[in-house]
Formats: structure tokens, C-alpha cells, sequence
């Protein structure tokens, strides 16, 4: 049986290339707390296997302390994957949103 952690980390893996979700939106799906999922991906031991890169908050806002190097990596592995930011920390979510 999975953790709780381990089922979100199951859920990012979903999310591909070029898009993202929110805490909000796995939250929902798992029937858990958005705090409970960013802890998680804050605890992530694995970032090339698990993308919590393409989780942001509910108004697209990249994460301030992104674990894998913060903010500026977030964004920049967002941007290589082609998504564009409206200004330095928010992207358009209606854009890009995917639904777990």
C-alpha cells in the first residue's frame, strides 16, 4: 500500500511535459490537504524522477523555495520545457493547467 507521499509523487509523474497543476488540484484528487502535498514535494527525494517542478500554486505562481535550487530553477525548467511566464514568477495557468 502506497503512502500518502508516495501517491502524490505517483500523481507528478502524470503530469507531461509543457504543462502543470496545482497543490490545489492533487490535493482535491487525493482527498488531502494542498499543505500536505507541498510538504510532500518539498520532501521530494527525487526530482528528475518525480517533475514537482510543474506544480504551482492556484494563481500560477512557481514555488518561492523551490527544493531542487528555488525559484529561479523552478523557472528555468519550466521555460525550457516551453512555457512562458507573465512576469518572473507567474505563469498563465488556463495555458498550461493539466488535470490530474
Amino acid at each position: 500500500m502506497k503512502t500518502s507521499f508516495e501517491k502524490v509523487y505517483a500523481l507528478v509523474r502524470k503530469i507531461p511535459k509543457g504543462r502543470v497543476t496545482t497543490y490545489g488540484a492533487i490535493a482535491k484528487r487525493l482527498q488531502m490537504s494542498p499543505r500536505v502535498v507541498g510538504y510532500a514535494l518539498h520532501l521530494n527525494p527525487d526530482g528528475t524522477k518525480t517533475p514537482c517542478h510543474r506544480v504551482v500554486n492556484r494563481d500560477g505562481r512557481i514555488a518561492p523555495y523551490y527544493a531542487f535550487g528555488g525559484k529561479n530553477v523552478q523557472r528555468k525548467r519550466l521555460q525550457t520545457e516551453g512555457i512562458k511566464f507573465k512576469d518572473n514568477e507567474h505563469l498563465n495557468l488556463k495555458q498550461y493547467f493539466f488535470e490530474v
